[in-house]
């Protein structure tokens, strides 16, 4: 089950788990995987990113795996993306894309980190690329790229 939980105001959060589920799918992720999608704000993404990274500014997307399973169920947890709807915002209006596909993208994205996936090193971030351009066609949504800084 995808849980979202809305901190900030975003009206379609099935574009989400839509985006988080076809991620899943296309990466043979167990069917029943339980994964947690954050929408809040720059502050939140600021302190988690100082705590955990020791990045002294906010980001878009962070992304925590957990690799854990339910006691009682045996379903998997994949982990949590916290994503800033604010600076989504900013990013969709820099890039002239809908807040919508900016914020999908940011799904795929942490989704990926979760399933393992990084972009620490080229060969990596090459692999990461390819399937978050997969995902993101399968959407509909080609033309929405990462805006790397």
């Amino acid at each position: 089950m995808i849980h979202i939980d809305v901190q900030e105001d975003f009206s379609d959060t099935a574009l989400l788990e839509r985006a988080a589920r076809l991620t899943l799918d296309l990466e043979s992720a167990p069917a029943d995987s339980d994964m947690t999608i954050v929408l809040t704000d720059d502050s939140q993404l600021h302190e988690l990113n100082r705590e955990y990274l020791d990045v002294d500014a906010p980001t878009d997307v962070l992304s925590f795996p957990a690799d854990e399973e339910d006691p009682e169920t045996g379903i998997p947890y994949l982990g949590d993306i916290l994503i800033s709807i604010p600076r989504a915002m900013q990013q969709a209006q820099a890039a002239g894309h809908p807040v919508e596909a900016e914020v999908q993208l940011l799904v795929v994205h942490g989704t990926l980190h979760l399933l393992g996936h990084d972009h620490a090193e080229v060969e990596e971030k090459a692999r990461m690329w390819k399937a978050q351009s997969e995902v993101m066609s399968k959407l509909g949504l080609a033309h929405i790229k990462v805006q790397e800084s």
